[in-house]
């Protein structure tokens, strides 16, 4: 299956809470969309691999995206080394994106700048013939996208651009509620962490209406780019 976009997220939920308003959006717009974790989140404090494997797929369904597969990457220890951009190769050349979502370029977690690192490094290797890759027997052909883009996580960073959400907020939420063991849950008796206060939850919310104030909307979601962007014409900026 040809895709779209295609994003690249070192944890599950980080697709959640950093673009999951920009995925249902090019959903509804008819665009086909895929996530590939790299890791099963099995060092977080709540929860347990196989229990987020069952949140990731119920969040899949509430967003509608067309696959989801894991790549089940060592949580807290992979590394950007030849074994793993050849199993993101794999996954880029299988789905052959036009654009790339990934981690941002640098966060309180350091997976996600890692992870942003070793994305960047795979798409770029992933468009080199001379690189050998194949699933099933079969030899890939190369395939770079034409666009990268870090999402924005934990810690502020100022966008490149921002893309308004504003009628995908409640699509956003939902997806991230998904993930029942690791944020606000009420009912929840496992030990409190960062991530799981009702206040790291409403700072998402808050740095979505924050970038879409930044854009004249209500809601909006951020990303960095590694190069300069080009616009073809002035009056189709928002």
């Amino acid at each position: 299956m040809k895709l779209d976009i295609l994003v690249l997220a070192v944890h599950p939920d980080d697709a959640e809470l950093g673009c999951s308003g920009t995925i249902a959006k090019h959903i509804a717009l008819g665009k086909k969309v895929g996530i590939i974790d790299f890791t099963r989140g099995e060092l977080g404090t709540r929860g347990s691999a196989e229990i987020r494997d069952e949140e990731a797929a119920d969040s899949a369904k509430i967003l509608g995206i067309h696959a989801r597969e894991n790549l089940r990457f060592r949580d807290g220890f992979f590394t950007n080394d030849e074994e793993h951009r050849l199993a993101i190769i794999k996954m880029i050349r299988k789905y052959q994106p036009e654009i790339i979502l990934t981690n941002a370029l640098h966060d309180r977690h350091p997976d996600h700048g890692r992870a942003g690192d070793l994305s960047n490094d795979a798409c770029f290797l992933s468009g080199l013939p001379k690189i050998h890759t194949e699933i099933d027997g079969v030899a890939q052909e190369a395939w770079r996208p034409r666009l990268i883009l870090q999402y924005i996580q934990d810690r502020y960073i100022e966008p490149d651009i921002i893309i308004d959400i504003t009628p995908f907020i409640q699509t956003k939420i939902d997806s991230i509620k998904a993930f029942k063991t690791q944020f606000f849950n009420p009912d929840h008796e496992e030990q409190e962490t960062y991530i799981s206060s009702p206040e790291f939850f409403d700072s998402v919310i808050g740095r979505a209406r924050e970038f879409g104030k930044s854009i004249g909307a209500t809601y909006g979601e951020g990303f960095t780019s590694r190069k300069l962007l080009g616009v073809n014409d002035l009056f189709n900026l928002s």
